[in-house]
This record gives structure tokens, C-alpha cells and sequence, in this order.
């Protein structure tokens, strides 16, 4: 076995860590910019050097073998150290993680701080108003996007989903309900970011969607035409706090779809601390609590 695994190369370790990690093939295909079949015959020659199983066949999601999950565990320390070998020749020790409002908590600091103790190296998170035109410019290393979209050229990595909660104006009628529900924002005219944000029309059944609809393209606009009675919207559960701004009051929503969370990145020039970020990131992911959700009968509104 030992001559056989000699034959055993740094891109098969890589294909198996990013199917492992995903529990998907499609997924990792995409990250590592290789076709579905390639990556397959990757992962199987692997096996075949090593002359285990690696991964169950036919299960879906991917479920590793109790052989794999071992090996996945050292696979990730020679990963590691050996990004940290690459990371160390290079002059920039830092990875610039961009956003665009309210990092996800507590997901930010857990993967922020397992990267930092893992890599010596730092984050330094930058607020940007175009997330994907400054990750095109290399103003930022990855971004946190909120809602689910395409974007050509672009990796994303899906983390987890938030909750939704209702936002209204103190003065709106709504503002003294205790709960509401998704199908009643509908009655009312929707303010909606069409930049970043993460609620649209097409996102209620047809029958119930919103007939009027209010743009604006930044969170501060989006805010004040709430704050004005404009229309109403709805925002993640990590908003949902106390102070968020004057005269917006926040509701419990019932029957509202999830926000999906995702890291996106370029995948066409692999990184060794972007790709410990990643690691971090999934780990953190599966690791927090259950992002909080706004109690049911409480609402916030800034004095």
C-alpha cells in the first residue's frame, strides 16, 4: 500500500476535501474549476492508490465511509500545513473578507478567529457598496452575499440560512401587531433593495404577490422609506434588534422563506489562505447555534 500511495498527488487530496467538506461533487466540481467526471476519476484514483474506500457509493448527500472520515482528518492537517508553507513565501498576510450590511453572528467571529489561530494570518473586514464589482477588482478576497443568484464567474459557497422578521414604519397600522404574516406584507406596498437586497416580488405564491413595489438601491434608502410609510419590507434575523433606526418597527414574521447565507470568491486564481478561509467558514457554519430568530409576540421599535 505504502508504494502504491507514493503515486498519491496534492490534487487528490484537494479533490477529496472539497467533496468531503460539501458533501457534494457538483459543488466541489465547481470550486475547483474541474468537470464532474474528472473530479470523480480524481477521487477514485485516490482510492485506488490507496486501495480503501474513501466514499459510500450511491449515497446522496455524499456520506464518507468510517475510512474516509479518518483520513479526512489528516488530509485536512496536510492541507493545512501545506498552505501554511505556501502562505508563508508570500509577502500579503491578509485576506480581505467584504460585505455589505450586518455580518452574520455569531458565524463571522467564529470562522474569523479559527482562520487567525490556524493561518497567523488576519482578516480585515471591509463594508462595500458593490460586492461583486469590488471582488472582480481584487478590492476584497471574498464577500458575504445574502439570497440566492446567479453570478458568472463567481464560486459560491452556501453556509446556512437566516429568518426573516417584517419591517414597518412606527406609524404604520402593522406597527402594533405582535406577529405577522409573509402573505400580509403582500396587502401593502413593498420597499425593496434592488442592489443587496434580499427580498423580491417573485418571492411570494402569484395570487399573494405585492401589486406596488418601491426601488432603492442601498440599506440607509431602504430604512428611510420604511421609516416614511412608503411601504413595508423585510430584512434577516440579524437585524432584528433594538435601535435599528427611528421610527422602524420590527414584527415577528410567520411563513416567510429563508435568506440563504454564501461565500463568494474567484475561482480562477487558488489561493492557500482563501482556501483556509473556506475551511474555516464551513466549519463555523456547522458549528454556531441556530441563528437566532426574533421571538414570536415582540416587536422592536427604536425611541
Amino acid at each position: 500500500m505504502f508504494a502504491a500511495a507514493m503515486n498519491v498527488e496534492m490534487r487528490h487530496l484537494r479533490a477529496f476535501a472539497s467533496v468531503a467538506t460539501h458533501r457534494s461533487f457538483t459543488v466541489a466540481s465547481r470550486e475547483l474549476m474541474i468537470t464532474q467526471p474528472a473530479l470523480t476519476r480524481t477521487v477514485q484514483q485516490l482510492e485506488t492508490a490507496l486501495q480503501v474506500r474513501l466514499i459510500a457509493r450511491n449515497a446522496r448527500p455524499v456520506e464518507l465511509t468510517d475510512v474516509g472520515r479518518r483520513f479526512l482528518e489528516r488530509v485536512r492537517r496536510v492541507l493545512a500545513e501545506f498552505d501554511r508553507a505556501m502562505a508563508a513565501t508570500c509577502d500579503e498576510r491578509e485576506l480581505r473578507l467584504g460585505f455589505h450590511w450586518v455580518l452574520p453572528h455569531p458565524w463571522a467571529q467564529l470562522a474569523i478567529d479559527r482562520f487567525e489561530q490556524a493561518t497567523a494570518a488576519t482578516v480585515t473586514v471591509s463594508r462595500c457598496a458593490d460586492l461583486v464589482g469590488d471582488l472582480a477588482l481584487g478590492e476584497v478576497d471574498v464577500v458575504v452575499l445574502r439570497g440566492a443568484r446567479a453570478l458568472p464567474g463567481l464560486t459560491a459557497v452556501r453556509l446556512f440560512d437566516e429568518g426573516r422578521v417584517a419591517a414597518v414604519s412606527a406609524r404604520s397600522p402593522f406597527a402594533a401587531r405582535h406577529e405577522l404574516h409573509w402573505n400580509e406584507l403582500a396587502d401593502r406596498p413593498l420597499v425593496v433593495n434592488t442592489v443587496y437586497g434580499s427580498t423580491r416580488p417573485e418571492q411570494w405564491d402569484p395570487q399573494h404577490r405585492p401589486q406596488r413595489v418601491v426601488t432603492c438601491s442601498n440599506f440607509d434608502e431602504w430604512l428611510e422609506l420604511v421609516r416614511a410609510d412608503h411601504g413595508v419590507g423585510a430584512v434577516p434575523t440579524p437585524v432584528a434588534r433594538p435601535g435599528l433606526h427611528p421610527g422602524v418597527t420590527l414584527i415577528p414574521l410567520v411563513g416567510a422563506p429563508s435568506v440563504p447565507v454564501q461565500l463568494v470568491y474567484r475561482p480562477h486564481q487558488p489561493d492557500p489562505l482563501l482556501r483556509r478561509f473556506l475551511d474555516a467558514a464551513v466549519w463555523a457554519a456547522h458549528e454556531q447555534p441556530v441563528p437566532a430568530v426574533m421571538p414570536s409576540g415582540r416587536s422592536y421599535q427604536s425611541a
